[in-house]
């Protein structure tokens, strides 16, 4: 299992510190989530705080942008050395078009569904992704209860992402704990987003070695 801790848990106050014990841990890349206040009702950072992580950070990130028109803003996530960028499908009106222009920006393409938004969407470009994040919780916040009937949606990714012949990672993102994320493994799931659960344990490399397990 691949393992992405998202920074929106992260001490901001030391946050330095945190980038460091991930730079030093299994995970495998780092998540971080771009909010504006208008896709979602809360606002995170912006990219003068992703450039200064991106300077500390080893591991790749996956930058999950949760703001209305993300292709405006495909040069900046690529300045700042992003690995992936992930954009929602919700948010995008042109999203071939936009997918493509990621791509020839170098950096891997992923597309984020919103929970209520339904698998089938993504029919006919899921052969362009290399990555598709499945909300496990309303985006916009962390914290929140894992939604129960995500599993189930990982199973018709899978099966729609065999059918297709795409290589595209199942991404989960939401409510991931020691309870919730061998199912999740179970369904299909490649990478696991954890927030809280890693960097409110007593031990976060321990939280992120038993998720890197499964």
């Amino acid at each position: 299992m691949l393992v992405s801790p998202s920074m929106l848990a992260a001490d901001f106050t030391n946050l330095g510190k945190d980038i460091e014990m991930i730079n030093n841990s299994d995970a495998d890349m780092l998540h971080l989530d771009v909010m504006d206040g208008v896709f979602v009702p809360n606002i995170s950072f912006g990219f003068p705080v992703l450039k200064q992580v991106s300077e500390i950070c080893r591991k790749p990130l996956d930058v999950h942008l949760m703001i209305v028109e993300p292709e405006k803003w495909i040069s900046q996530v690529r300045d700042i050395g992003a690995d992936m960028m992930n954009i929602h499908q919700e948010a995008c009106l042109h999203l071939y078009s936009t997918i493509s222009h990621i791509h020839e920006a170098g950096m891997k393409a992923g597309v984020t569904l919103c929970p209520a938004t339904p698998v089938s969407t993504l029919t006919d470009i899921i052969s362009d992704l290399d990555m598709v994040l499945l909300m496990s919780v309303e985006p916009g916040f962390g914290g929140q209860k894992f939604i129960p009937h995500t599993p189930e949606k990982v199973r018709q990714l899978r099966k729609l992402i065999s059918e297709s012949g795409s290589r595209a990672l199942i991404e989960i993102d939401g409510g991931v704990n020691a309870k919730t994320a061998p199912n999740l493994a179970e369904a299909g799931a490649d990478i696991l987003v954890a927030g809280s659960y890693v960097f409110g344990s007593d031990n976060p490399q321990q939280a992120i070695s038993s998720l890197k397990a499964l």
